[in-house]
């Protein structure tokens, strides 16, 4: 018997790839009628570089229609992509002693109790791990939806020859357009990480009972201000408690807001038109075409009315929340001489959202600004020149009570309006009240007196009208 040589079963390095690319079961592939039918090199070493950066994510294992595990990983990636140095102690002990005052500052200009929460420092990898289950939970049900539809735009822009060597690559794909949305949501969530100066910076309960500021990006932020970098710093804190003090003292609010984001999420529409231009486009020898492609938004320009109320519904809702938020940090704050500066750039950065929001919303087709931050934040303040700080913030005891769209337009109406609101519920309370007791059941006129043409004891008078004769001719016979 011929003794076997080393060689006699080594795959040429072409046939190994794809081995190593299927998970070891390459099957009858043939890897150049492969790489020919696709109009790729035959070079295996030009292959192997290209497959090798799309093989993790084809194989890569989900839960789900969406790569969670990438999306968090990409998200680390990028908020440390410009350096992301750990917290000092220097920092932390400032970030503290700022939350500490700004409570106290917020204790006059309220009734809502301070929260007892112990302020925290983060650095832009501790905001994604903090904040990124709630990311999930809002961009599911698109995120799911976009990751069905790559999966089917990528199976239909393969051409025949290959899906016939492919066979059962089916769940290659789905990973594989799951794994793709879930970099370009990682890489969003990154991308906000380097913007956000605080947990709550968004408007959003990203995270439950926590108090806490980037010092890396609260620097950002201060750059060019000519504004010490200790009000900076106080302003932030002053407006990070306000938002803590709300969300926790408000239990309905939390789920309230999430509740618009999420029935607003459902109703997004796919342009498959565009995913199928997005899956042309892309090279899975360049990883940046992928976000390129994403980045451009694929989503129906279009709005059902569903989605249109539950629209409306969010941006009052952020706007009333926004707005609240800014007038409590202007007048606990009075004291401070920037304080009037700081505002306004908080209110242009919020309304007009920076590069990371705008290409979030790309993505997602979510935005998250308070377009009318400046008609809420009148509003807030008119009803304290009416009712005082107590009846200001009354109007979050109940999610009813919240202010509509029309009283964003016309603030000083609010309560006018608030009047016969309460007055028409009045009206209605009472009927139903009547209905409940069966005080519709009685007929008009109807009670315990005699018939009219009867007397007491029943005997009939003569007259039409049950009364005496008065015509004169008493006797008739």
């Amino acid at each position: 018997m011929t003794p076997k040589q080393p060689d006699d079963d080594a795959q040429d390095p072409l046939s190994e790839m794809f081995a190593r690319l299927f998970g070891g079961q390459a099957g009858d592939v043939d890897p150049a009628a492969m790489a020919k039918a696709a109009g790729l090199p035959s070079d295996p070493n030009a292959l192997a570089q290209m497959f090798q950066q799309v093989q993790a994510m084809m194989n890569a294992p989900s839960e789900g229609p969406v790569n969670w595990k990438l999306a968090h990983e990409s998200a680390r990636k990028v908020a440390a992509s410009d350096s992301d140095p750990s917290v000092s102690s220097q920092q932390t002990r400032a970030v503290d002693e700022a939350l500490r005052l700004a409570e106290m500052w917020l204790d006059p200009a309220t009734t809502i109790p301070g929260t007892g929460v112990i302020g925290r420092a983060w650095s832009r990898a501790e905001w994604v791990e903090e904040t990124l289950p709630t990311w999930k939970r809002l961009t599911e049900p698109v995120a799911n939806s976009i990751a069905f539809a790559l999966t089917s735009a990528l199976t239909d822009q393969i051409p025949e020859e290959m899906k016939q060597m492919l066979g059962g690559a089916h769940s290659m794909l789905q990973n594989l357009g799951g794994a793709m949305f879930g970099l370009q949501l990682g890489q969003a969530v990154g991308a906000l990480a380097k913007d956000v100066v605080s947990s709550s910076d968004i408007g959003v309960p990203l995270v439950e009972g926590k108090m806490a500021l980037l010092p890396a990006n609260v620097k950002s932020f201060g750059e060019g201000l000519d504004i010490p970098a200790q009000d900076v710093l106080l302003f932030l804190a002053i407006r990070e408690a306000a938002h803590t003090r709300l969300f926790t003292h408000v239990p309905w609010l939390s789920g309230y807001l999430l509740g618009a984001i999420e029935s607003y999420a459902r109703g997004i529409h796919i342009d498959m038109g565009r995913i199928e231009e997005v899956a042309r486009n892309i090279d899975p020898s360049n990883p940046e075409s992928v976000q390129q492609a994403l980045s451009q938004g694929v989503f129906m320009p279009q709005r059902t009315p569903e989605q249109d109320a539950a629209l409306i519904k969010l941006e009052t809702a952020l706007a009333l929340v926004e707005g609240w938020v800014d007038e409590l940090t202007a007048s606990a704050a009075a004291n401070l001489p920037s304080a009037p500066a700081l505002r306004e750039t908080v209110r242009r950065r919020r309304a007009t959202g920076g590069p990371s929001e705008h290409a979030f919303a790309a993505l997602v087709g979510l935005e998250l600004r308070p377009r009318r931050l400046r008609d809420a934040a009148a509003l807030w303040a008119a009803l304290k020149e009416e009712r005082g700080i107590e009846g200001r913030d009354d109007v979050w005891n109940h999610p009813d009570l919240l202010p509509t769209p029309e009283d964003l337009d016309d603030p000083a109406g609010f309560s006018a309006r608030r009047k016969l609101l309460d007055a028409s519920e009045a009206e209605v309370d009472e009927a139903l009240q009547k209905l409940l007791s069966g005080g519709f059941d009685e007929q008009p006129g109807d009670d315990s007196s005699p018939e009219p043409d009867e007397t007491p004891d029943g005997n009939d008078n003569g007259s039409a009208e049950g009364g005496p004769d008065t015509s004169g001719n008493g006797d008739r016979s």
